[in-house]
């Protein structure tokens, strides 16, 4: 299988990697979470408890936390504050199957930075955490530009923007992974599986006919600006290219 092309490293100002802490009672969640952050180089440990996640926050000193708001002991929250007061200054990006405005308040209170609510796009969240970390100033990137273009098509990560011969696109978040994956992986064909996979949930079990839905979303947006960019390859799945004077 081909290398998935990846985005710039992030690492820490004397660059050694980024330390990420993942809180979440669920294993296999944390197993995924933790092979996804290591894929992006950073040393990454794993709590499936409150307790657990304060005795390894202050032993492993992480530059960021992944932190589940439902655990069987205490709950995310608390364990936020307990950070906090422990001297803890580091972002933290909640996991909660909540989306009330009531818990978003409440998580702010707590010091929390963003939300993710499950179930989640595995390439959603590493994209919140590496602009967690850069607002954050606690990190450097390896290679600076965090554009990616393709053609005329051209997508800022940290800034969440994309346009098409200067002209400014106003895309979903799930709009933006879906294209952002693509535009990393020029010219190659993509199945459908892949970018369920990639774009969508962690356990999604759902239709391929969303890749589709959203495809023509996509196609709305940029090929009514210019010469199409994304191609189906029937039987196999899609690419996006430069388009052909």
């Amino acid at each position: 299988m081909t290398e998935t092309a990846r985005p710039p490293q992030l690492v820490r100002h004397d660059g050694t990697p980024i330390r990420a802490l993942i809180v979440d009672d669920e294993q296999s969640l944390a197993d995924l979470l933790t092979m996804a952050l290591r894929y992006e180089g950073w040393d990454v440990k794993a709590a499936l408890l409150g307790h657990d996640a304060l005795t390894q926050a202050r032993d492993f000193r992480p530059d960021v936390i992944v932190l589940d708001i439902m655990l069987p002991d205490i709950d995310g929250l608390d364990v936020l504050r307990r950070l906090r007061a422990d001297g803890f200054d580091g972002p933290v990006l909640f996991l909660t199957a909540k989306d009330a405005v009531r818990d978003r308040i409440a998580g702010l209170t707590a010091s929390g930075d963003d939300y993710v609510t499950k179930p989640f796009s595995l390439e959603e969240l590493v994209a919140r955490l590496r602009g967690l970390l850069r607002r954050s100033a606690l990190s450097m990137t390896a290679v600076e530009d965090p554009e990616v273009r393709v053609g005329d098509l051209l997508l800022n990560e940290e800034r969440y923007e994309v346009s098409r011969a200067g002209v400014p696109i106003e895309l979903t978040a799930t709009e933006f992974e879906l294209l952002r994956y693509l535009m990393r992986n020029p010219r190659r064909v993509l199945s459908k599986a892949q970018i369920l996979d990639r774009v969508w949930s962690y356990e999604f079990g759902g239709r391929s006919s969303i890749v589709e839905l959203y495809i023509s979303y996509l196609r709305k947006k940029i090929d009514a600006l210019g010469a199409p960019m994304i191609h189906t390859v029937r039987g196999v799945g899609y690419t996006i290219k430069a388009a052909t004077p």
